[in-house]
C-alpha cells in the first residue's frame, strides 16, 4: 500500500511544505524528509520548499556502506528489504506524539545514530523511539547523514573534509525552522547521541555554523579518547584512497576501500575508527583550540555525557579467536583498560573541564547488574535497547542473551524519563527516581 492510499495518516503544514505522516501504536511519523542533497565530496544544499505534498518513501534512504558482521552478532539481522542505498542520504524522520494539546510546545530530541561514522542510519528499528515518544511526550528526529569516505574522509580540494557534519548541521538548521509546526518547541532542542553520533555532537558544539542551533546535548558512549592526534592516520588514508573519485561506482568503493584502511600496528587503538571528524577543516577549529571552544559553551549549553562499565567487552568478549586463546583474566583486564582509554577518561575529563568553566554537566555510568550467564553486561550498544525499547527489535540480540526483557523495560522506562527530565530542563532533581543500572552526579 502506498502512502496516499493509507488512509490513516495526517498531514502537517509547514513552510516547508504539507508533510504527509501515518499513524501508528499511537504516535505520529513523518518519515524520510529530504532536508538537503549533495553531489559526491561536494557540501550538502538545503532543499526548497515544495508546493505539493510531501510523502514517506516506502524505505529507508542508507549510506552506501557494508554489513558488519560483528554488529548482525551483537544486534540481530539487517533486513536489506527495508533500505535503499542512497549517495545522498540527507533524511529525517520526526516522531510525535499522536493526541497533545494545540498550543503545548514539547521538548525535542534529536537523534544522530553511531556506527564508526561508517555505517548506520537514523531511522531503524532498534532505535524506533515510539516507547520514548509515547511515555514522555516528546518529539524525537532522527537524523541520517553522509558516512564513511563519502562523509568522514577527506583534506584537500577534490575532497574536503567534515561534509558528514556539513550534513547535520543543515538537518539542525531545518529542524530549528520547522519543527514548530510539528509542535516542537524550536527553543528546547536537546540532541543526543551514541557511539560516534555522540562523538559528532561533541564537535557540533564547537562547529562553525551551529549557534542557537540547540540547547543541550546528551553524549552516549562517545570514543573521545580516539579524537586526537588523527590527522596523520587521515592523510594517509585519503592518500591510500585517490583513486577513488566523482565517476567511481559507490558499490566499488564500498567494497574496496577496507584494503586501504590505517594500520592498527601503526596507529594504535584510533585505526579501530579509520573514519572521523578532522580539526583543521571547516566547520572545526584546530585541534590544539578544540578544549578552549568547550569552555566557551559552558555558559550556553547543558551537557549529560557518560559510558557503559565496561565498553570494550562488545568487541573484545564478542570474539572467538580472543576468547580461545587468551585467559579471561587478561581479557578482563584489557576490557578495563580500553574502556577507560576510549571512553571513561575522556567522558570525565570532558565533564570536569566543562564545568571547571561554569557548565551544567551530569556525568553517568550504565551498570547492568543483573545475575545471568551474559559476557555483556556493561558493553557497547547496552544502554540502546533501555533507551529506546522496542522489544521485537531487540528479541535475537546477542548482547542481550539470557537478559529478561522485564528487566530491560522496568529500567528502561525510569531511564526514560529520567533522560527527558534534563531535556525538559537541564536538570536531574535529587528526588528522581534512578533505574538501578545507573550511577549519576552532578559535576
Amino acid at each position: 500500500m502506498t502512502a496516499k492510499q493509507n488512509s490513516n495518516t495526517h498531514t502537517f503544514h509547514t513552510s516547508f511544505g504539507r508533510i504527509l505522516a501515518f499513524r501508528e501504536n499511537g504516535i505520529l511519523k513523518a518519515k524520510n524528509i529530504r532536508y538537503a542533497h549533495s553531489e559526491r565530496f561536494q557540501k550538502p544544499i538545503p532543499v526548497e520548499p515544495s508546493a505539493s505534498e510531501i510523502i514517506f518513501l516506502e524505505k529507508t534512504p542508507v549510506c552506501p556502506q557494508n554489513i558488519s558482521p560483528l554488529l548482525e552478532k551483537m544486534i540481530g539481522k539487517t533486513n536489506l528489504d527495508d533500505f535503499e542505498v542512497d549517495e545522498s542520504p540527507q533524511y529525517i524522520s520526526v516522531f510525535r506524539p499522536e493526541n497533545c494539546n494545540e498550543n503545548e510546545k514539547l521538548s525535542v530530541i534529536v537523534w544522530i545514530h553511531g556506527g564508526s561514522y561508517e555505517i548506520g542510519c537514523g531511522d531503524i528499528a532498534t532505535a524506533d523511539p515510539t516507547d520514548w515518544v509515547k511515555e514522555q511526550n516528546v518529539i524525537i528526529v532522527a537524523v541520517s547523514y553522509r558516512l564513511g569516505i563519502f562523509g568522514f574522509l577527506g583534506g584537500n580540494q577534490e575532497r574536503p573534509a567534515n561534509l558528514g557534519l556539513f550534513d547535520l548541521i543543515e538537518a539542525l538548521k531545518w529542524i530549528k525552522i520547522n519543527i514548530g509546526s510539528f509542535g516542537g518547541d524550536p527553543e528546547n532542542i536537546t540532541l543526543f547521541g551514541q557511539s560516534s553520533g555522540g562523538d559528532a555532537i561533541a564537535h557540533l558544539m564547537i562547529s562553525e555554523g551551529t549557534e542557537n542551533l540547540f540547547k543541550r546535548v546528551i553524549i552516549h558512549s562517545a570514543p573521545l579518547g580516539l579524537r586526537k592526534n588523527r590527522q596523520k592516520m587521515s592523510t594517509e588514508f585519503l592518500e591510500n584512497t585517490r583513486l577513488f573519485n566523482d565517476k567511481s561506482d559507490a558499490l566499488e568503493i564500498i567494497e574496496n576501500y577496507k584494503n586501504f584502511a590505517p594500520s592498527f600496528l601503526k596507529y594504535g587503538l584510533k585505526a579501530a575508527m579509520p573514519f572521523g571528524t578532522q580539526y583543521g577543516f571547516p566547520p572545526l577549529c584546530i585541534e590544539d583550540e578544540a578544549e578552549e571552544k568547550w569552555k566557551q559553551k559552558a555558559k550556553e549549553i547543558d551537557v549529560l555525557i557518560g559510558l557503559n562499565d565496561e565498553e570494550t567487552s562488545f568487541y573484545l568478549r564478542a570474539s572467538d579467536t580472543i576468547n580461545k586463546y587468551i585467559p579471561s583474566k587478561i581479557v578482563s583486564k584489557a576490557i578495563r583498560t580500553t574502556t577507560e582509554i576510549i571512553y571513561g577518561k575522556p567522558a570525565a575529563d570532558f565533564a570536569n573541564n566543562f564545568a571547571n568553566a561554569g557548565g551544567n554537566v551530569y556525568l553517568f555510568r550504565i551498570y547492568p547488574r543483573f545475575e545471568v550467564s551474559n559476557h555483556f553486561l556493561g558493553a557497547h550498544a547496552i544502554d540502546l535497547p533501555f533507551i529506546f525499547g522496542n522489544e521485537s527489535a531487540w528479541k535475537n540480540a546477542g548482547i542481550l542473551k539470557n537478559i529478561p526483557w522485564k528487566y530491560i523495560d522496568e529500567n528502561g522506562k525510569k531511564l526514560r524519563k529520567l533522560w527527558t527530565e534534563f531535556a525538559n530542563s537541564g536538570k536531574i532533581a535529587d528526588d528522581s527516581e534512578r533505574p538501578e543500572i545507573l550511577e549519576i552526579f552532578k559535576v
